[in-house]
C-alpha cells in the first residue's frame, strides 16, 4: 500500500478519495523542516499547500517519492527543477481556486468602491456618518486588468455585468481573442494605468513582476485609480502605494496578499482608503473541496502510472534520448522569444532542421510553448496544459521539420508574426558536451550561450559603440560581462550586440545605454 504524507489541512473529501483508492493517508500537520525530513522518508506521495517548503533536501530524503501534489495553483514552494532531476512528478490543482479568487476580487472591489469595511467599522464604534463614506459607482468606469489568464478572464466577465469598460495588458493574446472577451488590449502597462479607474492584478510572481506597481508607474495614474491585488504578494511596492494614497495621487487600494505575511506594521493599515484581507482569495468551502478532490485525483493517477492531466513537470525520460538534450534549450528559446517579442504574436512557427528532424519533436514543441507562455501567465504552465493555454489566447502554432541542414547539424528555430512585425530566434547544441548556443536573433547571426541575464542592444554602425556600451555596463555599473557577440543582419543593416552578464541589468542601466547617441534600443532579458 502506497503511503501519502499530507502536511497541511486538506478537505476531507480529498482524504476520503485517496483512502477509497487503497492508499495509506498519513496526515501530519505543523511539521518543522527537520521533522519533515524524517516524515517524508518512505512516502510515495507528498501533498502540501503553500506553507510547506519542498526543497532539494526534502526530495533527497524521500527516496521512494513518486509525486508531490500542491493543493492549489502556485508551486513556488516546490523545487520543481530538483524534483524533475530526481524523476519526481509535481502536480497541482489549477482550476480549483480561480473562481473563488475572481469572486474575492469583485468583493474587494465593491467593498473599496463603497467603503463597506470602513463604514462597518465606524458603525460598530458607535458612529453614523453617512456623508463621510460616500462611494463611487462601477458603471461606466474603466477596469484595467494586468494578466488575462484564467482569473483575469473571470474578473473581466463579471466586470462587464456592471457596465464597465474593460482594458487589459496581456503579452500573449490575439486581438481576435481579446475582442471575444470584450477586452481592449493596451500597448504598455503605463497606458493601462493611465486609463484605469480600477486596476486588478492577475499575474504570477516572476522576477520581472516583483514590484511592478512602483512609484514610477503610479505617476501615470489618475487620482481616481483604485488598485486590487488578490494575485501574489510582492507585486506591489507597498510603501510607494501607501505614499500615493496618503498624498491623494490615487484614490485607494484593496489587498489580499502582501510581500510579508502575516501583515504587521504596514503603513497601509493606517489608511482609511485601504481595504485588506488576510489572504482569503482561495478561502471558500467550495474551493477547498475542489482543491482537495483534484489533488487527490492527480496523486492517485500518478501512483497508478496513468496519464496525469495537471502534471507541472515532465520527466526527460519520456523523450527520445536524441531529443532529451534539446529540451532545456527549447524552453530557453521560448523565454527569449517572449522577451524579444514584448507583445502579442498571432502565429508561432517552430522549425526543426537537420538530424533532430528525424525524431519525434513534439516534446520540444511543448518545451518551447512552456517557455513562451510561462513568463506572462498567472498560473503554472506545464507540458500538459501549454497547448490549451496557447489556443485560449488565439496563438496559432505551426511546426515543420526538414532533414536538410543549412549551417548547423541541428537547428531549432522560432518565428512569430503579428500585425506590427515579427520576432525570430534560433539555437543549437554544439560540440561533444552538447553546449547550448543561441545562433540567431531577428535574423542577425550571433553565437552566444543562453544566460540567465542578457542585454540586447541595437545601434547604428558607428565606431566606438561597443566600447561605450560595455563601459556603461562593466565600468560605470560594475556588472561583469561573461560573454559578448556582435551580429549583422542579412542586409548589413544596423548591428545587434548581445551581452551575457553575471547579474541582472537594471532599468537604470538600460536607460543609460538607451541615452547613448547611436543606440536605437536596449533590452534586458531574464531567462531564469
Amino acid at each position: 500500500m502506497s503511503r501519502v504524507l499530507v502536511t497541511e489541512k486538506l478537505a476531507e473529501s480529498g482524504l476520503d478519495a485517496m483512502r477509497a483508492a487503497g492508499l495509506d493517508v498519513d496526515v501530519q500537520l505543523g511539521l518543522s523542516a527537520d521533522e519533515l525530513l524524517g516524515a517524508v522518508a518512505g512516502a510515495q506521495a507528498l501533498i502540501v499547500r503553500s506553507a510547506t517548503q519542498v526543497n532539494a533536501a526534502v526530495l533527497e530524503a524521500a527516496d521512494d517519492l513518486v509525486v508531490v501534489g500542491r493543493a492549489g495553483i502556485g508551486v513556488d514552494n516546490i523545487d520543481v527543477e530538483a524534483a524533475t532531476r530526481r524523476g519526481v512528478m509535481v502536480v497541482n490543482a489549477p482550476n480549483s481556486i480561480a473562481l473563488a479568487n475572481a469572486e474575492h476580487t469583485m468583493a474587494l472591489l465593491l467593498a473599496m468602491a463603497r467603503n463597506v469595511a470602513q463604514a462597518d467599522r465606524d458603525l460598530h464604534d458607535g458612529g453614523w456618518n453617512r456623508t463621510r463614506w460616500v462611494g463611487v459607482e462601477l458603471h461606466d468606469k474603466t477596469r484595467g486588468i494586468v494578466g488575462l489568464g484564467r482569473v483575469g478572464v473571470l474578473v473581466a466577465q463579471r466586470a462587464r455585468a456592471f457596465g464597465m469598460r474593460i482594458i487589459g495588458r496581456e503579452l500573449f493574446m490575439s486581438d481576435e481573442r481579446a475582442r471575444q472577451l470584450g477586452v481592449e488590449l493596451m500597448p504598455t502597462l503605463e497606458d493601462l494605468v493611465a486609463e484605469s479607474d480600477f486596476l486588478v492584478l492577475a499575474v504570477p510572481k516572476l522576477p520581472e513582476n516583483v514590484g511592478m506597481i512602483s512609484a514610477d508607474l503610479l505617476r501615470h495614474a489618475k487620482p481616481t485609480l483604485r488598485i486590487v491585488n488578490t494575485s501574489r504578494g510582492g507585486l506591489v511596492d507597498e510603501v510607494a502605494l501607501a505614499a500615493a494614497i496618503s498624498e491623494g495621487r490615487i484614490a485607494g487600494a484593496a489587498l489580499d496578499v502582501f510581500e510579508q505575511e502575516p501583515l504587521v506594521g504596514s503603513p497601509l493599515l493606517d489608511l482609511d482608503q485601504v481595504v485588506v484581507t488576510p489572504h482569503l482569495g482561495a478561502s471558500t468551502s467550495e474551493a477547498q473541496d475542489k482543491a482537495g478532490q483534484t489533488i487527490a485525483e492527480q496523486v492517485v493517477l500518478a501512483l497508478r502510472g496513468a496519464f496525469v492531466p495537471f502534471a507541472v513537470n515532465l520527466m526527460a525520460s519520456e523523450a527520445n534520448a536524441s531529443v532529451q538534450p534539446f529540451m532545456p534549450l527549447a524552453e530557453r528559446l521560448g523565454r527569449l522569444f517572449t522577451a524579444l517579442a514584448g507583445g502579442v504574436v498571432d502565429t508561432l512557427e517552430i522549425s526543426y532542421e537537420g538530424e533532430i528532424a528525424g525524431y519525434d519533436c513534439r516534446v520540444l514543441t511543448l518545451a518551447i510553448l512552456k517557455g513562451v507562455l510561462s513568463p506572462v501567465l498567472d498560473e503554472p504552465v506545464s507540458f500538459v496544459n501549454a497547448p490549451a493555454l496557447a489556443e485560449a489566447r488565439g496563438l496559432a502554432v505551426r511546426e515543420t521539420s526538414s532533414s536538410s541542414a543549412r549551417d548547423y547539424v541541428n537547428l531549432v528555430e522560432l518565428r512569430g508574426h503579428s500585425s506590427t512585425g515579427s520576432t525570430h530566434v534560433a539555437g543549437t547544441l554544439y560540440g561533444k558536451q552538447d553546449a547550448p548556443r543561441i545562433v540567431a536573433i531577428d535574423d542577425y547571426i550571433i553565437d552566444l550561450a543562453p544566460s540567465s541575464h542578457m542585454l540586447v542592444v541595437r545601434n547604428q554602425d558607428t565606431p566606438g559603440m561597443i566600447g561605450r556600451v560595455c563601459s556603461i555596463v562593466g565600468i560605470d555599473n560594475a556588472i561583469n560581462i561573461d560573454e559578448f557577440d556582435l551580429g549583422k543582419g542579412p542586409a548589413g543593416d544596423k548591428p545587434l550586440m548581445v551581452l551575457s552578464t553575471s547579474t541582472p541589468v537594471s532599468p537604470e542601466v538600460i536607460a543609460q545605454v538607451r541615452a547613448l547617441e547611436g543606440v536605437v534600443d536596449a533590452q534586458a532579458i531574464e531567462l531564469g
